[in-house]
């Protein structure tokens, strides 16, 4: 890394350019839970790049977003990712934690 880089500018590198999933762009900012799961499951249904299952590069793409933006992510914006990881888990036939079931 180049001293004069902000030190976490390679995570946002990473979701800008995944090596797995080509992902449409601002898919975690949108507003809807649902679409942001169908849009993660479309990239890792039709990624030849991915080395583990659809879900599990969708979910992990998801949640190294949410790890990666922390505390800068907005709460509503938060909240509706983790929704997005309830819906990713209905689409995908994955049982569902309750947390958001509804």
């Amino acid at each position: 890394m180049v001293p004069t880089e902000k030190a976490g500018s390679w995570s946002a590198e990473v979701t800008r350019n995944s090596a797995a999933l080509d992902l449409e762009p601002g898919v975690f900012t949108w507003d809807d839970p649902l679409r942001i799961a169908r849009s993660l499951k479309r990239s890792a249904d039709t990624s030849t790049r991915r080395k583990s299952s659809p879900f599990r590069s969708a979910m992990s793409m998801l949640v190294f977003y949410v790890n990666r933006a922390g505390r800068n992510l907005d709460k509503d914006q938060l909240r509706i990712l983790e929704h997005a990881k309830e819906e990713l888990r209905r689409l995908y036939g994955k049982p569902v934690s309750g947390i958001n079931k509804g």
